[in-house]
């Protein structure tokens, strides 16, 4: 199996409403968030997975949608939590990226979330 991975970087902020009060996650804070997409096949087109600027409609989505945006309003129905930040990322790119597997949300170089096939 072949397994190519880019990460893209974006900057916004939410706050956890879920979240009991005094919870620090409960306030509005914001995150420098890495977004990993991961695609993986069993055959090469061209000797490529898929062609590396091929991923830059994840790129736009990100800069188009939720950078420098609070992600409460960008995204009113659901908590913006990373695990499904990723999902609703997921679910953007599955059918554009047909080898799409994975995609992990970072907001921290210690934290992430990963949601996968």
């Amino acid at each position: 199996m072949f397994i190519i991975r880019k990460s893209f970087e974006f900057s916004a902020s939410h706050c956890l409403n879920h979240l009991p009060e005094g919870h620090p996650c409960s306030r509005v804070h914001g995150h420098n968030y890495i977004v990993t997409v991961e695609l993986r096949s069993a055959i090469l087109r061209n000797g490529f997975v898929r062609d590396y600027r091929e991923l830059d409609c994840v790129k736009k989505f990100l800069d188009e949608n939720w950078d420098h945006r609070h992600l409460n309003d960008v995204l009113p129905n659901i908590s913006p939590t990373a695990e499904n930040m990723a999902h609703i990322l997921f679910l953007e790119f599955d059918i554009k990226l047909t080898e799409l597997y994975a995609i992990e949300v970072s907001e921290t170089p210690k934290t992430n979330a990963r949601y996968e096939r």
